[in-house]
């Protein structure tokens, strides 16, 4: 069985809706059809994938998790983008790094279409490209599917969005995400180890490993607390992790929580907790509330980021 047939009865996340991706659309709402919406440089990630140069970033369409508050709401909800073969997307993705020379090039909610993108990964090798494959992916993982693209990737960026089973079944329909996500970061450091870095011109750029990002919630500290303790008691002090504040309320909620950004003694109290923790690799944003719009993309924008740098600070 060819790798594209994994789309006929697909099980690809653990939703395993077994859709006929050929004939039907899937949870992910993508059909067989290799679907991206933005090929091009941003500067919006963790220093050690930013870089000076910029991450070099696929962003395909869909969603196999859809969380009501995704900051991306345009490609996981309202799907849009273009259609791609893989010899298109694979010009769009050489084009990008003759023109640009990202550190990496930065697969961002790609597992719902990893038949393509294993593909696509060997023919770039077989063009002779060298730079690290970035797997930016939910933490809505399988083994069993991460094991499909071991040689494809050399960095996993994963979520790890909930420790509260209840809260990850309201907002993204996944109760069982905090095991599958802890099961599926398990994984990825197997394949990759901890974070490793190299200095390039004086900055550390990132060349394998994992780095776990977490968004916190307004209002939802505890989840926040408790999935890192999680994380620590798993993986210990030395997994690199990210928080992330720029939380923005795309559209109304009926959870009140939702339809605010971050405060700042609510970010306090997570990063306190991270430090206690003793976590040696600490990536976070200090919530601002003036800036809140500027971590949303607009993804129907020639350009989808309104800036070229995002605030982000870094403790090791």
């Amino acid at each position: 069985m060819g790798v594209l047939d994994l789309y006929k009865n697909c099980r690809l996340c653990p939703r395993s809706c077994a859709i006929n991706r050929y004939e039907f659309k899937g949870y992910c709402g993508q059909n067989a059809r290799l679907k991206a919406v933005y090929v091009g440089l941003h500067f919006g990630e963790e220093p050690p994938i930013t870089g000076k140069n910029g991450s070099g970033t696929v962003f395909f369409s869909g969603c196999s998790l859809r969380c009501s508050f995704c900051q991306n709401y345009q490609i996981s909800h309202m799907q849009i983008g273009r259609e791609y073969t893989l010899e298109s997307i694979c010009q769009s993705v050489l084009d990008m790094l003759i023109t640009h020379s990202p550190h990496n090039i930065n697969l961002v909610t790609f597992d719902h279409f990893i038949p393509h993108v294993i593909s696509l990964v060997k023919t770039l090798k077989a063009k002779g490209i060298d730079i690290p494959i970035v797997a930016n992916v939910s933490g809505y993982q399988k083994r069993e599917t991460l094991g499909l693209i071991k040689d494809c990737v050399d960095i996993y960026l994963p979520d790890f969005k909930y420790s509260d089973e209840d809260l990850a079944k309201a907002l993204s329909n996944a109760r069982d995400y905090p095991e599958v996500a802890l099961n599926a970061i398990s994984e990825m450091l197997k394949q990759k180890g901890t974070l490793k870095t190299c200095n390039v011109n004086g900055i550390e750029i990132a060349v394998r490993g994992v780095l776990v990002r977490h968004l916190i919630l307004p209002g939802y500290t505890k989840n926040s607390l408790d999935a890192l303790s999680m994380l620590y008691c798993e993986f210990g002090k030395d997994l690199a992790i990210s928080l992330m504040s720029q939380y923005y309320p795309i559209k109304h909620h009926d959870d009140p929580n939702l339809n605010r950004i971050l405060l700042g003694e609510e970010f306090e109290i997570v990063i306190s907790h991270a430090r206690e923790l003793g976590f040696t690799t600490l990536y976070f944003q200090y919530p601002e509330a003036n800036l809140g719009e500027i971590y949303l993309p607009d993804f129907t924008s020639e350009d989808p980021f309104s800036i070229k740098q995002y605030k982000r600070h870094c403790d090791k």
